[in-house]
């Protein structure tokens, strides 16, 4: 069975279109929607289930910690304990393509964190899509690259991501058009020595950091 579509205007998202999103991720649907950096599998945060499907989508097992999306510095502050340094250097580069890896406060479910470190990966993408759909939610969005591990090829186009995934997951969001910036940076800020995990979108912004 093929996921239900549905398109949405880039600058403008139809909000009684993001709703119905937002109720069938409430109800466990596992999604396909465009990030800034690039296609996302999702779903509700603290829904097992939810996850478990994802995973099994992705064909990672539990050692794979899941990064969820936030709307703000505010929300944030909700799942990670962030230091003052973090908190000025994410509010200087929010909304963008990065990924802070923080530890975890109680609000993470153990299914969202490293299984190990206790740490949670955390974005806020530079989207109306997403933004929209984050505050109509009401709660972050795990969020994790769509692909698949029988295909190797990380660069398909929009149209072959969708086709790839169209009867794997309950949910397909899409648009006219995409600016995918590519995979984001990571930035490992469990102390103030700041680690950069990952060099990706965005990395010329930070590339300072290895220097402190």
């Amino acid at each position: 069975m093929s996921a239900e579509i549905f398109k949405l205007h880039k600058i403008n998202p139809e909000i009684r279109k993001v709703k119905k999103i937002v109720e069938a991720l409430k109800d466990g649907a596992v999604i396909l929607y465009p990030t800034d950096t690039g296609f996302t599998l999702g779903c509700q945060l603290a829904n097992k289930n939810a996850i478990e499907q994802l995973r099994r989508i992705r064909g990672i097992t539990t050692k794979k910690a899941l990064t969820f999306l936030c709307k703000d510095l505010s929300n944030i502050s909700t799942f990670a304990t962030v230091s003052n340094l973090a908190y000025k250097t994410i509010k200087s580069l929010i909304p963008g393509p990065y990924t802070f890896i923080l530890p975890a406060t109680k609000q993470v479910p153990k299914l969202a964190q490293h299984p190990t470190r206790k740490t949670a990966g955390i974005r806020v993408p530079d989207s109306v899509v997403v933004s929209t759909l984050l505050e109509i939610m009401e709660e972050p969005i795990i969020s994790i690259t769509a692909k698949l591990p029988s295909f190797e090829d990380d660069f398909l186009t929009p149209e072959e991501t969708i086709d790839q995934f169209i009867k794997l997951v309950d949910i397909v969001v899409c648009m006219e058009e995409y600016n995918f910036l590519g995979e984001s940076t990571v930035i490992d800020m469990i102390t103030n020595d700041f680690t950069i995990m990952r060099k990706g979108a965005g990395y010329e912004n930070v590339s300072y950091l290895e220097d402190i």
